[in-house]
């Protein structure tokens, strides 16, 4: 593997080190387990599970976040296809609250080490800008949540109508989302911690073209 590669993907040990670690071998258990008692359709929806829990990595994610998110996407996951949102009513808003707190955290913290465009949370309580962090990390989380129930919307109107869609239940879930990637933002600002490099860039050699 070039060095070029490193930046793009992590190394095997990378994904497998630490409680983040466990979390992504059980995702890939889930997904014979699924294929095994559910079936293909369930075990796809398990396998995106795994390409979710395998960026982390990329962002220099902390072993508590990185741990935290596997665990609220598997659940998530797992809670979806076992049925349990038709039998426990709050259950769908707990995991809008959570779950996407903590994806809003990680795209946060990818969108920072990767690109540079956003402020890095780690950082940002000692530079003086917390709040703008935070603001950041909400409104990912909103934008995600509004995606989120376009996806369902579409998928109630041209896939599946047994797909549970209502205009409270819309409104419910995305302010969930929101206030949930706020408390996630400021989380991230008040652990703080040094923000780690980026990743190097590949450089062209003279004369290249």
């Amino acid at each position: 593997m070039t060095r070029e590669d490193q930046t793009v993907r992590p190394p095997v040990r990378d994904l497998l080190r630490g409680p983040g670690g466990v979390v992504r071998v059980l995702a890939l258990v889930s997904v014979v387990v699924a294929l095994v008692t559910l079936g293909p359709v369930d075990a796809a929806l398990l396998v995106l599970v795994v390409g979710g829990v395998a960026l982390p990595p990329l962002g220099g994610v902390p072993p508590w976040l990185d741990a935290a998110y596997g665990v609220g996407l598997l659940a998530s996951a797992w809670a979806g296809v076992l049925g349990l949102y038709e039998a426990v009513a709050w259950l769908d808003v707990v995991m809008h609250l959570v779950v996407t707190g903590l994806v809003a955290a990680v795209a946060h913290l990818l969108l920072a080490v990767r690109t540079g465009a956003v402020v890095d949370p780690r950082g940002a309580r000692a530079e003086g800008r917390g709040a703008a962090s935070v603001l950041v990390t909400a409104a990912l989380g909103t934008t995600l949540s509004v995606a989120w129930e376009i996806g369902e919307y579409l998928g109630h109107t041209y896939l599946d109508p047994t797909i549970y869609v209502a205009y409270g239940d819309t409104i419910g879930d995305m302010v969930m989302g929101a206030l949930g990637s706020t408390i996630a933002g400021a989380v991230l600002v008040r652990r703080g911690g040094r923000a780690p490099a980026r990743p190097a860039q590949p450089t062209r050699a003279a004369g290249s073209t």
